[in-house]
């Protein structure tokens, strides 16, 4: 199939990128470690002995992060529809993390350990069309919000990728509704031009 001009100039992008080309230099799976080591060292969200759900965690660049931080004593549990090369420190679970039964391997897995931390690096496939890829974006990024509710141990913490756009205020006020301290972070690694940021909402406020 021949390749549009938008696609290759994409790709041309890509390959010329500094990030991609430090991340494979270093070995990492993707330019997204650096996102989350610039969040990691301003705010130490990722501590030992916790445990991290990694939601649409493919190709794994976020759980290869976080598995030597959290160490031996703690535990990462990827989840994604795709499937991904195994990791070291890391379980992995393929499946769509709204559906029931990959609730039920989730809980299995865990084994009555508390979630401390959820975090989600997952975005639509872009179409490049605003009005089309922002509510899906914010689609996944409730389904995101509403899986770490649902999961969390109460003071646990939620890291999100979510873009600006239609959608995003009434998105922050229900993260500073269910959480005590929530930040935005825009990384160097995140392309100038994007609309994304991160959210980081620390300190959730558990229904007891």
């Amino acid at each position: 199939m021949k390749r549009t001009n938008s696609s290759q100039n994409w790709l041309r992008r890509h390959f010329n990128d500094h990030y991609v080309k430090e991340a494979q230099k270093a070995g990492y799976r993707s330019r997204a470690v650096f996102k989350l080591l610039e969040i990691q060292e301003k705010d130490r969200m990722l501590r030992p002995g916790q445990v991290v759900v990694d939601l649409g965690a493919a190709p794994g660049g976020w759980s290869q992060i976080a598995a030597p931080l959290v160490g031996s004593k703690g535990a990462v549990i990827a989840m994604d529809i795709l499937p991904m090369e195994p990791l070291s420190g890391v379980t992995m679970i393929e499946g769509d993390f709204t559906e029931q039964d990959m609730h039920e391997q989730l809980m299995t897995t865990l084994n009555g350990r508390p979630v401390d931390l959820v975090m989600s690096d997952i975005a639509p496939n872009i179409s490049g069309m605003r009005a089309v890829d922002q509510p899906r974006a914010m689609y996944l990024a409730e389904l995101a919000l509403d899986f770490a509710q649902g999961t969390l141990k109460p003071s646990g913490d939620f890291l999100t990728k979510v873009f600006q756009g239609e959608g995003f205020d009434p998105y922050l006020l229900a993260l500073r509704k269910s959480f005590s301290k929530v930040v935005i972070r825009k990384p160097k690694a995140s392309r100038p031009k994007s609309r994304e940021v991160y959210i980081l909402a620390r300190g959730f406020k558990a229904q007891i």
